[in-house]
């Protein structure tokens, strides 16, 4: 199948995606990946995504997608993809259909921005090891220290409120139009997020299932 996975940040469209890849056997094709390995390897579109990248520009959109459609005509990908992270705009969707990237469905995770903002925020990180922990779903044996090495565990700023509102924001103005866009196609699939992981999982393949 291939496969396009939506959600905004927070939503664990990332764990999800390794469960769709492993349990389906296809690859996850995300844009920073797609473009590190094209300027890895030298090809035109790579190149051309590094000149912008060198200058401190955003790679525009043909570029991003004609690499994308690059990756797509690898033989990992015949059998089925599911793209994480692209497209993330309305045009980008547009883009993919007018270079012919065929999409069986795209699924759309969806979870409230207040569950969002509690997952996030309450995630704590050693400052000397880097262990994480979670201060309602995994928290620490004594507060704000590491059980693993006993170092104080911080605040990372993207776990800040005001950083996780600012980016559900950029997700509800650019990106959540897509929810409508691939509607009208006939091509969402809206699961409920959970409280476990493995029961969004759950939900998520009795649809895929449906759907074959």
């Amino acid at each position: 199948m291939n496969l396009i996975l939506l959600g905004a940040p927070g939503a664990g469209k990332g764990t999800q995606a390794e469960v769709i890849c492993d349990r389906l056997g296809i690859p996850a094709v995300s844009t920073g990946n797609i473009l590190r390995e094209a300027m890895k390897k030298g090809t035109e579109m790579g190149m051309k995504a590094k000149a912008y990248i060198d200058s401190g520009a955003l790679v525009p959109d043909d570029v991003i997608i004609s690499i994308i459609k690059e990756r797509l005509a690898a033989d990992d990908c015949r059998g089925g993809f599911i793209l994480d992270g692209v497209p993330r705009t309305v045009a980008q969707a547009e883009a993919l259909e007018e270079m012919g990237v065929e999409i069986d469905a795209v699924i759309d995770i969806e979870v409230p921005d207040e569950v969002i903002v509690k997952r996030l925020s309450g995630r704590r990180v050693c400052a000397a090891c880097g262990a994480s922990y979670h201060t309602i779903y995994k928290p620490s044996t004594r507060p704000d220290t590491c059980d693993r090495c006993g170092g104080k565990l911080i605040v990372r700023k993207d776990d800040e409120p005001s950083t996780i509102l600012e980016r559900l924001n950029v997700y509800h103005e650019q990106t959540e139009p897509l929810v409508e866009f691939y509607r009208q196609r006939g091509k969402l699939v809206v699961v409920e997020g959970q409280e476990a992981v493995a029961d969004t999982t759950r939900l998520l393949f009795e649809k895929l299932e449906a759907l074959q």
